[in-house]
């Protein structure tokens, strides 16, 4: 029998868009079902200025195709070098809606980010005055310090120095994967919130390792083991205003990907909403689905709902959706959850 939910148009508080080619092949993917993307700036060179990120918000404009709904919310990457009056100015003018930190080295495109935390002091000051949120890649670098243990380490030794250094600054912590974060998270005030990914709610680390490596399943932060995800899945499913669904859909050609040193990044924007479905679904939340998904995130950001609508229908046949997406720098493959998804989006 068909059970069927409507929801206000979603929120992906984490994106990546890429640019070029890629931009043009992996936008309609988001546009389809997401009415607002907050997107990330660690382009080649990245996007650390005003001037620049509305130059990228152009370009993400122009590759929609007419008559697409899709706002793109534009971020500055932080870099040593930061300017606090540009954060300010592009702020107040509305070019962006946050700044992201990504610790040097930490992830796809990490290289310009920061070393010495001290010198991003003044801007992290001045973002707390102006209520400028923080997004975080949190992950230390240090190659003494476990893959599986960066988040947790992190928290203790970079995230909260910052915020008890800079008190009213507004912080996401992107894409957790551990119950350490999401206790860091609950142990907050309204202003510390955390985006939750979808392939987190669905892998562990035996999924990328177990019986062979599968690459399309390697991310950063990479995918932990079994009770974290359990974590992750309380969290995101429970109600608490604070967590909200950002994807980390990450683009990569399968010859990035599928190579003796691979990319790190899941594609999940063409089948986010109806994993999603399914995972509240077995949580016995579906009722929760719309304010992770649409509420919360743009609550945090300032931001009013989306008017627009988007119904799920539950059917007896599962999902199709393509295996890869093409591009003009090669082939996408897009995230397999492994099973059966029967929550079909009716566009």
């Amino acid at each position: 029998m068909e059970k069927t939910l409507r929801i206000r148009r979603p929120d992906d508080m984490h994106l990546h868009l890429r640019d070029g080619a890629m931009l043009h092949a992996v936008l309609p993917e988001t546009a389809r079902h997401f009415a607002r993307a907050i997107v990330m700036p660690n382009l080649v060179p990245p996007v650390v200025t005003s001037t620049q990120a509305a130059a990228y918000r152009e370009r993400i404009l122009s590759a929609l195709s007419q008559g697409a709904d899709f706002r793109p919310l534009m971020t500055l990457y932080l870099t040593e070098a930061t300017d606090p009056d540009d954060v300010a100015a592009a702020h107040g003018a509305g070019i962006i809606h946050a700044v992201k930190l990504y610790p040097a080295g930490a992830t796809t495109n990490s290289q310009s980010g920061v070393r010495d935390f001290d010198r991003v002091r003044g801007v992290l000051e001045r973002m707390a005055e102006i209520g400028l949120p923080l997004c975080v890649h949190g992950e230390v670098t240090d190659p003494e310090i476990d893959i599986f243990d960066r988040e947790a380490v992190f928290i203790d030794r970079v995230l909260d120095p910052i915020r008890r250094a800079t008190p009213g600054l507004r912080v996401v912590m992107e894409h957790v994967t551990t119950s350490d974060a999401v206790d860091y998270v609950l142990s907050g005030d309204e202003t510390l919130a955390a985006t939750i990914t979808t392939h987190h709610l669905i892998i562990n680390r035996n999924h990328i390792l177990a019986g062979g490596i599968r690459p399309h399943y390697y991310c950063l932060p990479v995918a932990k083991r079994e009770s974290h995800r359990l974590a992750l899945r309380k969290a995101a499913t429970g109600g608490n205003p604070r967590f909200f669904l950002g994807t980390d859909s990450a683009p990569h050609p399968d010859h990035r990907k599928e190579s003796a040193c691979g990319c790190a990044g899941c594609f999940t924007a063409t089948n986010t909403m109806s994993i999603l479905a399914h995972v509240f679904e077995e949580e016995g939340a579906l009722d929760r689905l719309e304010p992770f998904t649409s509420l919360n995130g743009a609550a945090f950001y300032g931001l009013e709902p989306n008017q627009g609508h988007l119904t799920l229908t539950r059917r007896d046949d599962p999902v199709r959706w393509p295996e890869k997406i093409d591009t003009g720098d090669g082939p996408v493959t897009v995230f397999d959850p492994g099973l059966p998804i029967h929550w079909h989006v009716d566009d």
